[in-house]
């Protein structure tokens, strides 16, 4: 199949590396030296266990160019998605269907908003630990990559079901979902209790769930992300905070969340994404959420931001 990837980092560059090796014709979208080393050196992959190999596939920074593909797979983080959205669009005009594999529950409907027609666009996740390391070059950290992909209204598709066919087929553990809303949600409150507790800590998780009220603090930010989906209608499980607690409890005590990463780096963030899309929705909705509402004031005056 032709593929076209948006977002050539840590997640782009490896899913479009894997599905290339897998006999796909894939495209990445990049800029610069990254897409100057992949033209000249093809895409090196390091993978968890220290060993490598070459990509040899196709980068461009021309959006026209990729025109023809049969899916787009959005890969970009959320503070980058409005400008690729146009670059969506155009593509799923030409007959495309779009996948975004981004934090955050309301990718999808950011995508219809900037223009991607709402029949073209799927649901998706991906649980992977991967990074741009240097021009042309992508690791991936983490034993699992797993995604699930799905159609927004529900139920269980040909196309979800082919799609999720070629990244099995590429060595990922993927599946398709008739409940895609469910799994984001379900996703996002891990997501958001890692990124909005680990960031007021400055810490990995470990010191985090040693510390006096850590464990609290946790179960509290878990509980408010859990509250909002119920008042929106998401149906979680009745022991859905247990359950993303035990999915908390047995990491490794250095593990850090991409969002504290960025933090550290002093770049852009996915607060919007993450606690800022928990502190909004919970006030849409009348679900008090102070953990999350004060990361938000915390992040937002740190990094500068206007309400």
């Amino acid at each position: 199949m032709r593929i076209a990837i948006l977002g050539a980092g840590g997640v782009g560059g490896y899913d479009g590396a894997v599905l290339s090796r897998a006999g796909n014709e894939v495209q990445l979208l990049a800029r610069g030296k990254h897409l100057d080393a992949i033209q000249r050196d093809g895409l090196r992959v390091t993978e968890a266990d220290g060993s490598t190999w070459v990509a040899r596939l196709t980068a461009t920074d021309d959006p026209t160019a990729l025109r023809g593909a049969k899916l787009v797979v959005v890969s970009v983080k959320g503070y980058d998605l409005d400008g690729i959205a146009p670059v969506a669009a155009d593509l799923a005009r030409h007959g495309a269907s779009v996948v975004p594999l981004l934090n955050g529950v309301e990718a999808a409907d950011r995508l219809e908003h900037l223009g991607v027609p709402r029949q073209a666009l799927l649901g998706g996740l991906t649980s992977i630990s991967a990074e741009r390391t240097g021009p042309s070059q992508v690791s991936r950290k983490s034993a699992f990559n797993r995604i699930v992909v799905g159609e927004l209204a529900g139920g269980i598709s040909a196309r979800a079901t082919d799609i999720a066919s070629l990244f099995t087929a590429a060595g990922a553990e993927a599946r398709a979902s008739a409940e895609m809303t469910l799994e984001l949600w379900r996703k996002f409150v891990f997501i958001t209790t890692m990124a909005g507790c680990c960031g007021l800590a400055r810490s990995a998780i470990g010191p985090i769930r040693s510390a006096p009220l850590g464990k609290e603090m946790l179960e509290r930010a878990t509980a408010e992300s859990v509250a909002v989906g119920r008042a929106l209608g998401i149906r979680f499980a009745p022991d859905e905070v247990s359950r993303v607690l035990g999915q908390i409890a047995p990491l490794p005590d250095p593990m850090k969340p991409s969002f504290l990463l960025d933090l550290e780096r002093g770049g852009p963030t996915e607060l919007d994404t993450l606690s800022g899309a928990v502190s909004r929705l919970g006030r849409q909705v009348g679900v008090p959420t102070p953990v999350h509402d004060t990361a938000v004031a915390a992040f937002g005056a740190a990094l500068g931001l206007k309400g």
